[in-house]
């Protein structure tokens, strides 16, 4: 499709008024994200000379970040994203500087592991712009899968970009730079992001006095069986792609080229860009559960390209190509697992639920990164492409399993009635998302013309 083409159709979605603003600020945050862990590992072996340590602090920040930010996603769900946004962001701001001063000082251990697990309390930027997008196009399911799809790519381009700023920014200025430049991206951002008000969605009004359901507000998301299933899932898919960072580092360092590492792992991403824009460019015709699946099934299928390829001792060059070409699945399979948090939970679950999912990728990650390193100082080069073409595999499985939670209606099923502990409203199963007005246009307008 041509590139005016993609344009245009992507275009459509910043008639909204406002949608530009969030869109730009939001971006900020999440570069800065990216730039994280990259820094961090860069400042710690440098200043303290031990990769060792910088995987530590760097894990303690994962798993605390995989605890805090489904309590960040519930209390935006409660009091809104600005309420929430702006002390979250400002609070960020102490354990970073705690952590710089520690490392500068020649503090304790413990206390970077502790700054880093402190300062992983960061709210979910790309969640939040979702849920905007989520009730700006209420009564538009094709324009809500454009959304979706745009902000993945979004996420991917992030990863793509993040590292390599973050490792210019070391090497060329000073360790701590990439960190603190992160930091200030990330500060701000959020601030800006979370000024823009109009385009906030507003918290669900409260129940009347003495008519609350006894489970839904309070209670967990993964109460849904549904969701459960996508936690498992994305863990999976984290798995994959913490794996293939590691081992590809690991394969190019093997024949030499260890530099060409990141210029591997962005062509992955690459892939899942250009894959998730132009799956922004289908109009759904499938169920989401059922494109769930059938992107499981692809992700499963193509990352067995890398595998091939490093087992058999393939070069750079059709390495790289493999690596592109798996990237390609991972792209349709987010976009529809972000679809199906928000089409099985009531609008006033949304951040919560999706900042599960994304703690589900984040834990995975931090799992599949430490059995490749494992792999990587035990078996040959390219074994460790095993790792991501198994969890692939094993996400596949778990979408199977769980398959009829994935559609509203084996989800309605499944979980309690109105009312009763953990139930979620029939009606948000059903059709769009709680709190936007029903009798949503069967066929809503076609953004472009492919069918899914």
């Amino acid at each position: 499709m041509p590139p005016r083409a993609v344009l245009t159709s992507y275009r459509r979605l910043f008639a909204a008024p406002g949608a530009v603003a969030f869109t730009l600020t939001g971006l900020l945050g999440r570069l800065a994200l990216s730039m994280n862990g990259v820094a961090l590992v860069v400042l710690l072996s440098e200043r303290r000379g031990s990769y060792g340590l910088a995987g530590a602090v760097s894990a303690a920040g994962l798993v605390a970040g995989a605890v805090g930010m489904p309590l960040i996603g519930r209390l935006v769900d409660r009091y809104g994203q600005a309420r929430v946004t702006v002390p979250a962001a400002l609070y960020n701001a102490v354990p970073l500087t705690g952590l710089l001063l520690c490392v500068r000082l020649g503090a304790p251990e413990w206390t970077l592991l502790l700054c880093s697990a402190a300062g992983s309390a960061a709210p979910n930027l790309g969640g939040m712009a979702r849920s905007r997008w989520a009730h700006l196009y209420r009564d538009d399911p094709a324009a809500r899968h454009l959304a979706n799809s745009f902000e993945q790519a979004l996420d991917e381009l992030c990863f793509m970009a993040g590292p390599v700023l973050a490792m210019l920014l070391c090497t060329t200025l000073a360790p701590e730079a990439g960190l603190i430049t992160a930091g200030t991206l990330g500060a701000t951002g959020a601030l800006l992001f979370a000024a823009q008000r109009r385009t906030e969605p507003p918290l669900p009004p409260a129940p009347a006095q003495g008519r609350e359901p006894a489970g839904p507000r309070h209670g967990s998301p993964l109460r849904v069986p549904g969701l459960r299933v996508l936690v498992l899932t994305f863990l999976a898919t984290g798995t994959v792609f913490g794996a293939t960072e590691i081992t590809t580092v690991a394969y190019a360092d093997a024949l030499g080229h260890k530099a060409s590492a990141g210029l591997l792992l962005a062509l992955f991403a690459a892939g899942s860009c250009v894959a998730g824009l132009l799956f922004g460019l289908l109009t759904p015709r499938r169920a989401p559960g059922t494109r769930f699946l059938l992107g499981a099934t692809a992700m499963a299928s193509v990352l067995l390209l890398p595998l091939a390829a490093g087992l058999g001792g393939a070069g750079l060059g059709l390495l790289g190509t493999a690596l592109f070409a798996a990237g390609t699945a991972t792209a349709p399979t987010m976009v529809t697992g972000m679809t199906l948090v928000q089409e099985l939970l009531p609008q006033r679950q949304f951040n919560e639920g999706m900042a599960m999912a994304v703690s589900g990728i984040v834990v995975g990650i931090s799992a599949g990164a430490a059995l490749a390193g494992t792999v990587a100082e035990r078996a040959a080069p390219g074994t460790g492409y095993l790792l991501p073409a198994a969890a692939a595999g094993l996400a596949l499985l778990i979408a199977l399993a769980g398959r009829r939670h994935l559609t509203a209606r084996g989800a309605a099923a499944a979980a309690p009635p109105e009312g009763a502990p953990g139930g979620v409203p029939g009606g948000v199963l059903g059709g769009a998302p709680s709190g936007a007005p029903s009798g949503a246009p069967e066929n809503a307008e076609q953004i472009v013309s492919p069918t899914l």
